[in-house]
C-alpha cells in the first residue's frame, strides 16, 4: 500500500494519480470527507486525518509499504513556526507507530540554509525525521514553475510580470510539479538505506526576463519583467493580509542573494524534462495557446 498525503494539492494529487496509473494500491489521506468519492472513483482507498493528529495519522499510515509526506504549506507562520512544529511532531509519532518500509518527504531547495526564512519549516521537518528508524528520502525541488500562475493576469492585461526574484537577469532554479511528482513516484518504489536526498530542477535555469518573454509568447503579446522594490515588500505583503511577512521576505532574499541553493550544488542536481513554456501554456489555458 502506498499512502499519499497532500492529495488535494498539485504535487500530492499527481503522485497519487501516477501510482494508480501504474496499477499500485493507493490510500489518500484527506481532511475533508466530502472529497473522498472522487478518489474512490479512481480506485483509491481513503483515510481521514489532520496533519497535527498523530493518532489519526497513525491509523491512516497502517500497513503502508511507502508513505509520501507533504507538509501543509504555511505562508504566514506564527512565531517559531508553531503550526509546522505541531505537524512535524504528529508525523514523527505516526510514522514511528506505522513503521513503513520507506518514507519520501517533499522538502525544498535550500533546506540546509543557515539563514532563517520561510523554507526553514522544511529544515525542521528534515531534522525531526532524522529520528525515524526507517529509511527516509527527502525530495528537494526548486522553485515551482507553476508559481507563475500569479503572473498571468498582470501579463495579460498590462504586459507586465511584477518580479520579486531579482536581479531580472539572474537565473533561478525552477521545476515543473509534473517532474516533482514523477520523481517522487520513482523514489517511493526505490530501495535505499538510511537518509537519502534528491535535489531536482528543470532542464535549464530561468531568469525573470526569460519567464516574462516566454509568457508573452504564450499570450501573444509583449510582456516585460519589472522588479518590485524590496523596500516595499513588507507593506505590500501586510496589505495582502500577512501578519508576519519577514520569513517570506527572507526566502526571497535567499534566492536573490544566492544562499538558497542546492546543497550539492547545481551541477549535482537531477534535471526534470518539462520546459517552462509547456507549464505556462497549461496555466494560461487553451484560448491563449
Amino acid at each position: 500500500m502506498f499512502v499519499v498525503t497532500g492529495v488535494t494539492g498539485k504535487v500530492g494529487g499527481q503522485v497519487a494519480r501516477k501510482l494508480l496509473a501504474a496499477g499500485l494500491p493507493v490510500r489518500a489521506v484527506l481532511r475533508d470527507t466530502a472529497k473522498a468519492p472522487a478518489w474512490h472513483a479512481l480506485g483509491c482507498e481513503t483515510a481521514f486525518a489532520s496533519m497535527d493528529d498523530a493518532a489519526a495519522l497513525g491509523a491512516a499510515f497502517a500497513a503502508a509499504e511507502s508513505i509520501f509526506v507533504l507538509l501543509p504549506p504555511v505562508f504566514d507562520p506564527s512565531e517559531a513556526y508553531a503550526e509546522t512544529q505541531a505537524n512535524v511532531v504528529a508525523l514523527v509519532a505516526a510514522l514511528q507507530r506505522a513503521q513503513p518500509r520507506r518514507v519520501v518527504a517533499l522538502s525544498t531547495v535550500g533546506a540546509q540554509a543557515v539563514e532563517e526564512n520561510l523554507l526553514t519549516q522544511l529544515q525542521m521537518m528534515e531534522r525531526a525525521f532524522a529520528a525515524l528508524t526507517m529509511p527516509v528520502a527527502f525530495l528537494r525541488p526548486a522553485w515551482f514553475m507553476e508559481n507563475a500562475a500569479w503572473d498571468i493576469d498582470g501579463a495579460r492585461s498590462l504586459g507586465v510580470v511584477s518580479s520579486f526574484l531579482q536581479p531580472l537577469d539572474k537565473p533561478v532554479p525552477m521545476v515543473a510539479t509534473a517532474d516533482v511528482a514523477a520523481t517522487a513516484v520513482q523514489m517511493l518504489q526505490d530501495n535505499w538505506e538510511g537518509r537519502c536526498v534528491v535535489e531536482l530542477e528543470g532542464p535549464v535555469r530561468v531568469t525573470p526576463q526569460v519567464l516574462a518573454a516566454t509568457l508573452g509568447r504564450v499570450l501573444g503579446r509583449d510582456v516585460v519583467a519589472q522588479a518590485v522594490p524590496r523596500a516595499t515588500w513588507a507593506a505590500l505583503f501586510r496589505s495582502q493580509g500577512m501578519a508576519n511577512p519577514l520569513p517570506r521576505i527572507r526566502m526571497l532574499d535567499g534566492f536573490n542573494e544566492g544562499w538558497i541553493e542546492f546543497e550539492a550544488g547545481p551541477g549535482a542536481s537531477r534535471k526534470g524534462a518539462t520546459e517552462l513554456e509547456t507549464v505556462l501554456r497549461g496555466l494560461a489555458g487553451p484560448m491563449d495557446a
